[in-house]
């Protein structure tokens, strides 16, 4: 796992040397290349000049800045490392809240915090309990890729994960959604609904979360590899029936599916790969190799 940054945590006198590291492995997602239609040559992109229309290379380039129209302030890297921010190689924990306080529409993206040497460890190791026998988040500011973040810093095992967060003016109002309605809904409809939602209570660790869509993308290129034919199965368009009725069948629904699971103790993988089977036939639309 490669560092992203290195610097320090800090809180009140307590400094404990760190790197951060990206939590989410990108090397999972399928990209696909851009080619010419007629040779299958890689697509590649000239930058070119819109003022002279001369293709320039990565060291003709520099940053600007609009202040007016057509006229920019130009930023060097000597002015960028110029700027004297504590939080360019310091993340300095303003204060300690409950991570209730903070929206989910606020997290943006996870990494990791190590110890950036044997030194460091119990230092760190201190302040990941702390963090879990307290039940508080640290709440500081860090500069990564040329700005300046909020990031929230909590426990995860016995580690460190940083959320970086948006700012709540970047977050638009729900209340701009249209047609949310404000007059409140049948009390029969919610009663039902909420025997529905008590049916379906479950743990998040019991629910397959797998990205059912990149496996078969990945299953259809394997196909395609290896020669097969390419087969597209459409699932059956669902009538539309009235809520009530549609509230009363998922409830019927969904006991009839907990029953064979209380009843299968001591046959665990059993159940389980029957669950698997039935989530990969329940995809939108199944593609399979012929």
């Amino acid at each position: 796992m490669r560092a992203i940054w290195k610097g320090h945590i800090r809180f009140s006198l307590v400094t404990i040397p760190v790197r951060i590291y990206n939590a989410v492995d990108t090397d999972q997602t399928i990209r696909f290349n851009q080619l010419h239609k007629e040779d299958h040559g890689p697509i590649g992109y000239d930058k070119k000049c819109k003022k002279c229309s001369k293709v320039v290379t990565s060291e003709d380039i520099v940053k600007g800045y609009p202040y007016e129209p057509d006229r920019f302030v130009i930023v060097e890297k000597d002015d960028l490392d110029k700027l004297k921010l504590k939080s360019t190689k310091i993340i300095e924990i303003e204060g300690f809240i409950d991570a209730k306080e903070v929206h989910p529409t606020l997290y943006e993206a996870p990494y990791y915090a190590g110890p950036d040497s044997p030194v460091a460890v119990k230092a760190y190791a201190l302040l990941a309990a702390t963090l879990k026998e307290t039940g508080k988040m640290g709440i500081g500011k860090v500069v990564l890729r040329d700005r300046e973040d909020v990031v929230m810093i909590a426990p995860q095992e016995n580690g460190i994960c940083l959320y970086k967060l948006r700012s709540p003016k970047e977050v638009r109002k729900i209340g701009e959604v249209p047609q949310l309605d404000s007059k409140g809904v049948d009390k029969k409809q919610l009663e039902l609904a909420k025997n529905l939602v008590e049916s379906m209570k479950t743990s998040l660790n019991k629910l397959d979360l797998t990205d059912k869509y990149n496996d078969a993308l990945r299953e259809m290129i394997e196909a395609k590899i290896e020669g097969k034919q390419i087969v597209t199965v459409e699932e059956e368009e669902k009538p539309i029936v009235d809520i009530m009725t549609a509230l009363k069948q998922s409830i019927e629904q969904a006991k009839t599916q907990r029953k064979p699971m209380e009843k299968a103790k001591g046959e665990k993988k059993k159940v389980a790969a029957k669950a698997s089977a039935n989530g990969k036939h329940a995809k939108a639309k199944k593609v399979k190799a012929a």
